[in-house]
């Protein structure tokens, strides 16, 4: 969760198998990383039918 927050507030890309790995492990996460995928279009990374897709692959 740590991680997450300072990709929010330093606009990093965490990377997409970290969030992958969030994503799988708990669903509370789902919700942040939804949240921070709408702020960060930038990163190529949504959300489609419940799974996270990397738009670069």
């Amino acid at each position: 969760m740590q991680k997450l927050k300072v990709a929010a507030n330093s606009l990093q890309n965490p990377g997409f198998d970290f969030l992958q790995e969030c994503w799988n492990d708990d669903p509370a996460l789902q919700i942040v990383i939804k949240k921070l995928l709408v702020k960060f279009p930038q990163w190529g990374i949504a959300v489609l039918d419940g799974v996270l897709v990397d738009w670069d692959e």
